[in-house]
């Protein structure tokens, strides 16, 4: 059993709060920090930062809540060391970097810290994740004691605690399908946009992202969670792409011309096969500019939603859509549920048994510590 401490609610009467850094300060590092600093039961000791331009500014201001006393720093051996910190928001850009993110990962669960990610998704369902990347992670876990717990939105809590609330009001169900509306013009991240998802690409070359190992990787491991969280047994998984190229060139503000004739939108679908249907499906529908693949479905309102799709009785459609007033539009809204919802699950983290944890592993995360006294 872990040994009593700040997370794992040892001695008497309430344990201390947990204390928190928050490693990243992009689109979900800022929204992280604000969850963290709303949270009842954490304390915000620190962030971390790579960019030379945020190292030395208040956490608080880089994520525009006003000076909380807490500084970005780049040295973040020195600050675990400094802060002994009781867990750890990983939020940094991942996608591009994956050697290194993964090495610093490593690091802070040895050194004892539990660590929540929206990154490295071969840890999203351990018990279907490369053996390469789960074996090292586990090992850390056992020489630091710490755990792990990987999740967001998609993938994340659209595609596992969403569907498996919203079927228990459906009877005689033939498909369980989560969609993901999106146009990519709206996301914060000009360099993954580009060199892993593929836009103002060529048609020629299917992107990294697309690819169906890179699928597999990412959206397999929820269908897994879903269907052992509703007792549906898989045979197989298999993947569907389809692509659009730009009809005329394209200027994004903040990321630049997309050329006519790149790829402008795609489509896939990972499906989960049982009895030779498609039971559970993970769908994306993705665009750099509206007005790409005007036959394809567009968000009910808008320019970006996830929704629930459930064909039975009745014919259930859930579509969700965050704003967040700090950082608008759907990007923001999304972004801040992803942080929001690996923030709130520190204290369960803190107190699980150490190794790498799936919401199967987790009881129910609610927003009872982010209500306003």
């Amino acid at each position: 059993p872990r040994a009593a401490g700040p997370c794992g609610g040892g001695g008497r009467g309430k344990p201390p709060t947990p204390r928190l850094v928050v490693w990243g300060t992009g689109p979900v590092g800022r929204p992280a920090i604000r969850a963290g600093l709303a949270h009842r039961d954490l304390e915000l000791v620190g962030a971390v930062g790579a960019n030379p331009a945020k190292v030395g500014r208040d956490a608080g201001e880089l994520a525009g809540v006003g000076a909380t006393g807490v500084h970005a720093t780049a040295d973040w051996q020195s600050l675990l060391a400094r802060e002994k910190p009781d867990a750890l928001v990983y939020v940094a850009k991942a996608e591009t970097r994956g050697a290194e993110a993964f090495m610093e990962l490593l690091a802070c669960l040895e050194a004892g810290v539990n660590v929540v990610s929206t990154a490295f998704y071969p840890l999203l369902y351990p018990r279907c994740g490369l053996p390469e990347a789960v074996e090292p992670v586990a090992a850390s876990c056992r020489k630091g004691n710490s755990s792990v717990f990987v999740s967001g939105i998609d993938p994340g809590w659209a595609l596992d605690i969403l569907p498996v609330l919203v079927s228990g009001v459906v009877s005689d169900i033939r498909e369980i399908r989560v969609q993901e509306i999106f146009n990519y013009g709206l996301y914060d991240q000009p360099e993954v946009v580009r060199e892993v998802i593929g836009f103002g690409g060529s048609m020629a070359q299917l992107p990294l992202m697309l690819e169906e190992f890179s699928l597999k990787m990412v959206w397999e491991p929820m269908l897994r969670i879903l269907a052992d969280a509703l007792d549906c047994p898989l045979e197989g998984v298999e993947t569907f792409v389809e692509r659009r190229p730009l009809e005329e060139t394209v200027d994004v503000p903040g990321m630049g011309l997309f050329e006519r004739g790149t790829q402008g939108a795609f489509r896939f679908e990972v499906r989960g096969m049982r009895n030779g249907a498609a039971r559970l499906v993970v769908e994306h529908i993705t665009r750099i500019d509206d007005r790409c693949a005007p036959d394809w479905p567009y968000p009910p309102q808008g320019q970006g939603c996830h929704q629930v799709v459930i064909k039975g009785n009745p014919e259930l459609v859930v579509s969700v859509h965050g704003h967040d007033p700090v950082e608008p539009g759907p990007a923001g809204g999304g972004n801040c549920t992803a942080a929001n919802r690996i923030v709130n699950a520190i204290p369960a983290v803190c107190a699980a048994p150490p190794g790498i944890l799936s919401p199967l592993d987790l009881p129910p995360i609610d927003g009872s510590a982010q209500l306003r006294p």
